[in-house]
Parts: C-alpha cells; structure tokens; sequence
C-alpha cells in the first residue's frame, strides 16, 4: 500500500469520529434489520428525505417477519411517495427470501447477501460492515466520486473496465482496524463535502492529497455518463372520476410501476373514453383535456396526455380483479408513481 493510500484511509477515519454523522437513526445498532432498511432506502434517496419514511416503515413492520408476512401492497403503500418502487419490492421479497431459506436471520457472508433481491454488491458490504464488522470495501455511488476525484480516475465509473478498477481501488484502500468509521466515513465525505456540484475541497480531509482538486478537475471527475437520445412514447390516460373517487388500475407485480396503481391507458389511438368507461360499468357525463406531461424512464420518456373522465358509477365494478376505487382524500397515502400523482391533484 502506497503512502497516500495510508494516509487516505487514516485521513478518513480521523475526519469521520470528529466531523461526520453519528446520531442518525439506523446507526448506534447491529440489527441487521433496520441497517439493511436503510441502506435500501438511500439508495438514490438523500438522509433528509428517508428519515421519516424510516421511521414510519418500522413502527408498521418492526422485523423482519413483520415485513415479509405483509401484502405487497401493503408495503407498497407504506413506500407512498419515497420513489423507486422497485426498492419496495424488492425490499418485500428479500424478506421473505430471508425468513424461508434463511430462518429469519441475515447471512453474515457479503457474497450470499449480494445474492439476495435487490440487494448487490456494495449495500452487502455495507450491511456487513455495520451489522456484524465484517471487513468488506463498499462502492455507491458517492463512493465512485470520491475515489475518482481523489485518485484521478478517468472514464465514465458506470463502465465495466472502469468500475472494476475502482472496486480494485477500493479494496486495496481497506484499513486494517476501525472499517466502520472508514466505511461511514467515505459515505458521510460523499454526501456532505465531496458533493456532486460545488464541493467544499478546503474543508475536506483529503484536500492535500485530492489528485481532482491538485489539477483543477473537480468538476470533470467522475466523468459523466455519454449522452443518448431516449426513445418517446405517448399515452393516453384517464382520469375516471364520480366526483368523489378516481378509478385505478393496479398495474402487474413486474414492468414499469410493478404493483402500484396507475391510470387506465387507452389501448389503441382508435378507442374512446366513452367505450372504454362503458366497458368499466361507467355512463360517461363530460370529458376535460387536462395538462399534458413528460416523464423520464432511464431508457424512454413518456409524454402523458391525460383526459378526466366525470361519470356516473352503475355498480359491479369493485368486484373485478386488477380495479379499485381511491377516495380522493386517499391521494397522498396511495401508493401511486410520481406523475400519476401529480395528474390526480391537478384534477382535484
């Protein structure tokens, strides 16, 4: 190990006991638990936001077998409005992985926890690392920039050469004693100081040896992803309401927004909305144009074209699988993506 290697992870953990994060709520504890619900749900999702979703989650499944015993869309609903719902999903069928093949107990191996739904190979070492001290190099994301501004890493981290490099990197930069406070450590720099925009290099433990602030390169590392132009879809939606209700469908456990509910599409740019409600046991009364809206996938936008619906409900509907009826009072508590949300107040 080279000198400034050394000296990066004794940097770090000095910097980490005097100025970084000590009183969040899923730290102070080896319950594998509650460390494995929060490294999933900072996944993409700053501290300030997943505090009370955190808290929240575990007053309603407080372990483990709480959680997997619950129905999807009860967990669903639960993770109203913290995104990236494939992380709820994934976070319920981990569950359930874990108390039938696992007796309800985490594995302590990062290789068979990386194994795990949506778990992988760095939120397993973290896991690791804080539930059972285990010694075990993690790499998020905001792991990736400071290790790419501080060694001079050159290449999108995304890419395959690449990132094995940084794993590389990363492993090789493990200290001997205290990986907990390294390993908090790399995330607290990341999120506080090292930050995508705007980093604040004086304040920085690693500002002697920073390769990025040495050349001046803090903002072209970590290079960012090559551009590409998404494909476009366009879809018709409909805002089915009696007044008082919004009729939802609930979409397929997998696809695009697996398990939520969602607006009913228009299948063809031949059908209408008063054949499509008649066949929903509706009587169509008026239709409005609402605002349309764009939403991006990382592989497609879509652009919604959305067209409220007031109709008088004729009954027999509540009993067909796949449809449900959502008081619109119901809106903020509903597990619904981020647009149909926004569709559904503005129609309000």
């Amino acid at each position: 190990m080279s000198e400034s290697d050394d000296s990066f992870s004794a940097r770090l953990i000095h910097w980490q006991r005097r100025h970084g994060r000590h009183d969040l709520p899923w730290q102070q504890t080896r319950d594998a638990y509650r460390i494995w619900l929060s490294e999933i749900m900072l996944q993409q999702t700053q501290v300030a936001t997943v505090i009370p979703y955190y808290q929240r989650f575990l007053a309603r499944f407080p372990d483990v077998a709480a959680l997997a015993a619950s129905p999807v869309e009860t967990v669903l609903e639960v993770w109203a409005g913290l995104g990236y719902y494939a992380r709820a999903r994934n976070l319920h069928r981990c569950a359930q992985v874990i108390v039938s093949e696992h007796q309800g107990g985490f594995p302590q191996d990062p290789v068979l926890l990386a194994g795990l739904p949506g778990i992988g190979r760095s939120t397993a070492a973290a896991i690791c690392v804080f539930a059972f001290g285990t010694r075990a190099a993690i790499l998020d994301g905001n792991v990736k920039r400071v290790l790419a501004r501080c060694f001079a890493i050159e290449g999108f981290p995304g890419n395959a050469k690449v990132e094995r490099e940084m794993w590389q990197l990363a492993e090789s930069l493990l200290p001997a004693a205290d990986n907990e406070a390294y390993t908090q450590g790399l995330m607290d720099l990341g999120a506080t100081l090292c930050t995508r925009s705007n980093p604040a290099c004086d304040d920085c433990p690693m500002h002697e040896i920073c390769m990025a602030r040495r050349d001046g390169k803090q903002a072209d590392l970590p290079v960012a992803k090559p551009g590409k132009t998404l494909p476009e879809r366009e879809v018709r939606v409909l805002v089915i309401t009696d007044g008082q209700r919004y009729l939802l469908e609930r979409r397929p456990p997998t696809g695009i927004w697996g398990g939520l509910l969602a607006l009913p599409e228009l299948s063809s740019s031949h059908e209408t909305a008063g054949d499509f409600v008649r066949r929903r046991g509706c009587r169509l009364l008026e239709t409005v144009e609402l605002a349309a809206l764009r939403h991006a996938f990382s592989h497609f936008r879509m652009n919604i074209q959305p067209m409220l619906c007031r109709v008088e409900a004729m009954g027999g509907l509540v009993e067909e699988p796949g449809w449900e009826w959502l008081d619109a009072r119901g809106i903020d508590s509903a597990a619904l993506p981020a647009p149909v949300k926004r569709v559904l107040k503005s129609a309000a």
